[in-house]
């Protein structure tokens, strides 16, 4: 059966990704800044711990923000715990307060995004962002939003906008208004992130580019990140210095990692819409939020084909969804916001992840379940 990548479902939604030559250059890029900032000794060193008197902080935890700063192309850089939630709670809590009001793309919000929404006491007001129009007559007609708040990954299967279009228009129209973006999922695979395009705030997990658990960044205009970092002034509040170091370093093989790995997404894709393995109807990759694979079979075995690929040696639930420990491939359920849409994957969907696998071992396993079951 011949492949057509242009007719596959949902494919104006997916994000576009790095080969794994232009992430080469992008590691290349990140090692050149980390020479800038750091000489020989110090980035040898673990690093310090504690409230250090001339950043109230440990200085080798500035050093890497710094490095990430130069990196991104913006004023500053903070490292905060809590991961990409803790990222997104911080910048949040710093523009707004209770009672304020923010634009919101109108789809289902990630959980923990609602959850801080809730906590803060943040009024929301919908705009689909895929209209672009929609989006300049709101923020036109509403001045009272303190914040424009964007996901770079994907809330709906259906969702089309492109970020960058979305930053520069809305700085175009209202440059008052401060655009926070959560990069979570996009950083480091992406051509750019929200701050790249125009955006004043980007947040994403360290988790997420290999790095260490916990860790959140935050990257953008040196106002808010100045004023959140006075108020973080407790020393156990602190990203410790050897921990700064280990996200930094593993930061650096996160490029071509996720570009070899979403290679790997359009090859199982491209295998398993040639009819490669019996009893899948068709194969399509989404961001949900990561680029994954969706493959609905012909019968309603989902369940049973998840159980029986734990067995043969894939995982079946995510650690940090592209974090350091996941190394075999995901086949798993597919996530609740496509089961809304379209609820009959819950029975004939699965999501695959290949992670650092390569597509054969992915088909293998796959096809051994499938049969297993059937």
């Amino acid at each position: 059966m011949a492949y057509d990548k242009s007719k596959l479902k949902y494919a104006d939604s997916v994000i576009p990704t790095l080969t794994v030559k232009e992430a080469q250059q992008l590691q290349f890029k990140l090692v050149d800044c980390m020479s800038e900032h750091f000489s020989g000794d110090q980035f040898l060193s673990m690093g310090d711990l504690g409230v250090a008197p001339k950043y109230k902080k440990p200085e080798q935890t500035k050093r890497v923000e710094r490095t990430l700063a130069t990196f991104f192309g913006v004023e500053d850089a903070s490292l905060v715990r809590g991961a990409g939630t803790g990222a997104i709670r911080t910048i949040l809590s710093t523009l707004m307060s209770a009672g304020d009001q923010m634009f919101i793309h109108d789809a289902p919000v990630y959980t923990t995004t609602q959850d801080t929404i809730q906590m803060l006491g943040i009024k929301t007001k919908k705009v689909n962002y895929n209209d672009v129009e929609a989006v300049k007559r709101a923020v036109t007609a509403e001045d009272t939003c303190k914040v424009f708040y964007v996901q770079h990954a994907r809330q709906t299967p259906t969702d089309i906008y492109d970020l960058k279009t979305v930053i520069q228009m809305v700085k175009q129209e209202r440059p008052d208004i401060a655009i926070v973006v959560d990069d979570n999922y996009c950083a480091m695979k992406a051509y750019g992130i929200g701050v790249e395009f125009g955006a004043d705030y980007s947040t994403f997990s360290g988790f997420k580019v290999l790095g260490p658990e916990g860790i959140g960044i935050i990257v953008g205009k040196s106002e808010a990140i100045n004023l959140l970092q006075e108020r973080n002034y407790s020393g156990g509040g602190q990203i410790q210095g050897y921990e700064a170091m280990e996200l930094l370093r593993m930061m650096t093989f996160a490029p071509v990692a996720l570009a070899t790995q979403n290679e790997q997404v359009e090859e199982v894709c491209k295998h398993l819409n040639e009819g490669i393995i019996e009893g899948i109807d068709h194969a399509y990759m989404v961001n949900a939020q990561s680029k994954v694979i969706i493959v609905e079979l012909r019968q309603p075995i989902a369940q049973a084909v998840i159980k029986v690929s734990n067995q043969l040696g894939a995982a079946t639930h995510p650690v940090g969804a592209e974090s350091k420990y996941e190394i075999i491939p995901m086949i798993y359920r597919v996530s609740g916001s496509f089961i809304a849409a379209e609820p009959k994957l819950k029975e004939y969907g699965l999501r695959i992840n290949p992670m650092k696998s390569g597509s054969s071992t992915v088909l293998s396993i796959l096809d051994k379940a499938i049969k297993s079951v059937q």
